[in-house]
């Protein structure tokens, strides 16, 4: 009985299409999720175009270091690989041992995307998809809100939405097929007792430091996956890398 012996050439050619199949898989994965993502009041376009460029150098030098077998390119992929895990590794750690800076900074960031709610309408979807999923408003509650110019209830503003909240605050009626965007108007010039009955009252941070422990092993279990990804794609770039210097090696004598 034989048994067919794989070459070193053949084990590398191996390797090099699953790792170009592990840059376009994992990669379009990443490019989708950064989707959801914004900074300081920021246009969310422009954090997801920055991380775009990484996440497309990073494939480009992954698929063509692969394909053509180009050493220089697999080392950038495989240590910049390397950088981002151990990155990701110590700021997982650093929110661990910071939980009062780390939530300063979320109620920072929830605030200045208040007061550019209007500025832009990439910003407002998500502020909007995170209220209404996460039933609430504002962030520590619907009174930030006066931090917005349009929805300040200073004698001075002449919004209509002046003292309201954006639709995604109010409680949903069932009966209702059409979202009614002007349910929050003027909500905030009652007084509070009578909130409960139109808008959610508890704040985003408390919402989102809540839904936390009730979903901590899909936390825990994305935040694996994606490492163990990252560290098959290490993996998968340092055996070519070793073939590929095999073989050259022969070759040399």
């Amino acid at each position: 009985m034989h048994y067919y012996r794989y070459s070193s050439a053949e084990v590398s050619c191996w390797y090099k299409y699953l790792l170009f199949s592990y840059n376009i898989v994992f990669w379009g994965v990443l490019s989708d999720l950064t989707k959801v993502t914004g900074l300081h009041g920021l246009d969310p376009v422009v954090l997801v175009l920055v991380v775009g460029i990484v996440m497309f150098t990073l494939g480009f030098a992954g698929c063509v270091g692969a394909l053509r077998e180009n050493i220089c390119l697999l080392k950038f992929f495989c240590g910049a690989i390397i950088f981002i895990f151990l990155l990701e590794l110590a700021v997982a750690v650093l929110a661990f041992l910071f939980q009062d800076w780390v939530r300063d900074r979320v109620k920072e960031f929830f605030e200045n995307n208040i007061k550019s709610y209007r500025d832009d309408i990439d910003l407002q979807n998500l502020i909007d998809s995170l209220q209404k999923i996460n039933h609430c408003c504002g962030a520590q509650g619907p009174d930030d809100w006066d931090l917005n110019i349009y929805f300040n209830c200073s004698s001075e503003s002449k919004s209509r939405e002046k003292c309201g909240v954006p639709f995604s605050c109010c409680v949903p009626d069932p009966a209702q097929k059409v979202v009614n965007t002007q349910c929050g108007y003027d909500v905030r010039k009652k007084s509070k007792s009578q909130w409960d009955d139109q808008i959610f009252i508890k704040g985003c941070i408390l919402a989102l430091e809540a839904w936390l422990p009730r979903n901590i092993y899909i936390v825990a279990g994305v935040f694996i996956a994606i490492s163990l990804l990252q560290i098959f794609g290490i993996f998968l770039a340092r055996t070519l890398i070793s073939d590929i210097e095999a073989v050259k090696a022969g070759n040399a004598f």
